[in-house]
């Protein structure tokens, strides 16, 4: 389990994270969301241990990683913008890697050839573009048979295909090794299909945190057709979040299951009363929808 409680860190004048506290359950995929300056990339860092709290907990396996070796040797991490030595190839840094995580499988290493065929292991990372380079990245981690798997943006420059590669390898360890993974990402339609967990940022807070499954059971969308063409004044303990219509079909947003959102509006005789699944980024329009400058476009799009 990784735990951060209160977290808080400024950078000069920067509040980047605010009071921040997020729990991520062991062998979850928990998908952190939020837009550009949000804080994703910052607690990251502070799970990972690069970074140290100016107050607050980040606990990984109930133990602090900041300055632990032993720690930090369980958790890969494939960051935004990857590092390698200069002129290092990808076998170079598969030694270093091999010399610095206990649990490192060369054995993984070269059974994994076969699914990232196009990487070159004697080229310069350096002169591997930037999909082949995010490759061999995620090529390396899974080959520390790490516990906690940290990603960052993890398949920006990925194609389709090699996408879903990834994904597959990294799903596998997930129900396997009960391997925890937290990926940092604004593909919201992505996290939807691979996430358990759900967690999004604003300003350096967490505004909600929730399982995937209570996040899409809490919310619903309705497609009404009224007896009158104009719909009814609602009571105001009817929690709309959202209400359009073209012509005499209305489509309304309510929080709250299903089944309590049909017995709410069958009290109105409908000719037509139909509740619909909401997408992930759906829910996260209308949860969102209130919050003043928030960039909810930045997590969408």
């Amino acid at each position: 389990m990784i735990k951060v409680s209160h977290v808080e860190k400024h950078f000069d004048s920067f509040h980047c994270l605010k009071d921040l506290t997020m729990t991520v359950p062991a062998g979850a995929v928990y998908g952190l969301v939020g837009p550009n300056g949000a804080g994703k990339s910052t607690i990251l860092r502070h799970i990972s241990g690069v970074y140290q709290p100016e107050s607050g907990e980040v606990e990984v396996g109930g133990e602090n990683g900041y300055e632990n070796p032993l720690v930090k040797g369980k958790i890969a991490c494939i960051p935004d913008e990857l590092f390698y030595f200069t002129s290092a190839s990808t076998k170079d840094m598969m030694k270093f890697y091999k010399g610095i995580y206990p649990k490192f499988d060369v054995e993984r290493y070269e059974h994994l050839k076969e699914a990232f065929p196009e990487v070159n292991e004697n080229s310069p990372m350096r002169r591997l573009s930037k999909g082949m380079q995010k490759q061999a990245a995620f090529w390396l981690a899974l080959s520390c048979r790490p516990e906690y798997l940290l990603l960052d943006e993890p398949v920006d420059g990925l194609d389709p295909v090699m996408r879903r590669q990834v994904w597959s390898l990294m799903l596998k360890d997930v129900a396997n090794h009960g391997t925890t993974v937290l990926v940092s990402s604004h593909n919201l339609r992505e996290l939807e299909d691979v996430c358990d967990w759900v967690g999004i940022l604003s300003h350096g807070s967490m505004m909600i945190e929730r399982s995937l499954k209570e996040l899409q059971g809490n919310v619903v969308k309705m497609q009404v057709v009224f007896q009158e063409k104009e719909a009814p004044q609602f009571p105001e303990d009817m929690e709309i979040l959202h209400i359009s219509h073209v012509g005499r079909i209305h489509t309304i947003i309510i929080r709250g299951t299903a089944e309590e959102a049909t017995n709410r509006l069958a009290v109105y005789s409908p000719i037509l009363l139909e509740a619909l699944p909401l997408s992930l980024e759906e829910i996260f329009i209308y949860e969102l929808g209130g919050e003043q400058e928030y960039a909810v476009r930045d997590i969408i799009l």
